[in-house]
């Protein structure tokens, strides 16, 4: 295992995506600071269970002083002197016409979904510049490539962190650190989930008839990706495999953005 033993911070992972992502990475040997709300136990125990190293920081990801002190804390863990895989998949979701939009809204979603990942990954470059290796990934979305209506502060932010993606990549391209975008489609995660829920509620169906309905309009395979298959492409991404791979917004979208 050509990771063992290095360490990772994924933010956002006490659940869902960033949590398939975090037990992925741990299958590999890989040390963990998880972050995110909410009860943190579980996650760890499951972190754990893989025989790795893991810790928890509960920064919120919208304040540039904890991103900070999130950063601090996770180079000091396991006896590193620096993170060396950091994974920036925090993200919020508020779904209203642009003219409806509230502005508190809009402030958080840019907060947490971008401008968080432009604050772990400038801490975290020139430990792993120094070090001559890293890997920085980001989960974006199929709506970082394509849009849907009422999502306007979802996919500014998320074609946004696409964009830093390959800004970035081009200002590392001749050292060993990459960086890299995952851009999923449907992934049934809480976030999801919710969208499901309230679909449901409002057209008065079945939830089952609410998830087939939400497929068949964006996504031709009418599977939902899973966080196990994201976490799987971390991994390769993180590999040896992956060293010259900068820069792409990888879609993992049952066909979303193939029609």
């Amino acid at each position: 295992m050509t990771l063992q033993g290095k360490t990772a911070v994924v933010t956002g992972s006490t659940s869902g995506i960033g949590l398939g992502i975090a037990l992925a990475l741990a299958r590999q040997g890989v040390n963990i600071v998880l972050n995110g709300f909410g009860d943190t136990s579980q996650p760890k125990a499951e972190v754990a269970a893989l025989g790795v190293q893991v810790a928890h920081h509960g920064a919120d990801m919208s304040k540039p002083a904890e991103i900070a002190d999130l950063m601090a804390f996770a180079a000091s863990q396991f006896g590193g002197r620096h993170v060396d895989i950091l994974v920036n998949n925090a993200g919020i979701q508020h779904v209203a016409p642009a003219q409806d939009f509230p502005v508190e809204k809009w402030d958080a979603i840019i907060a947490i979904n971008l401008s968080s990942a432009f604050h772990t990954t400038r801490l975290a470059l020139p430990a792993m510049l120094e070090a001559g290796w890293g890997r920085v990934i980001n989960v974006a979305s199929t709506h970082g490539l394509v849009a849907s209506a009422q999502k306007s502060a979802y996919v500014a932010a998320k074609h946004g962190i696409v964009g830093f993606t390959k800004a970035v990549a081009l200002e590392t391209a001749t050292t060993g650190v990459t960086v890299n975008a995952i851009c999923p489609g449907w992934v049934l995660t809480p976030l999801v989930q919710k969208q499901i829920d309230d679909r449901s509620q409002r057209e008065g169906i079945s939830v089952e008839q609410a998830k087939k309905d939400l497929l068949g309009e964006k996504q031709p395979s009418l599977q939902f990706t899973t966080p196990e298959q994201l976490g799987e492409l971390a991994v390769f991404l993180s590999s040896p495999a992956a060293d010259n791979v900068r820069g792409v917004a990888w879609q993992v979208d049952g066909g979303w953005t193939a029609q």
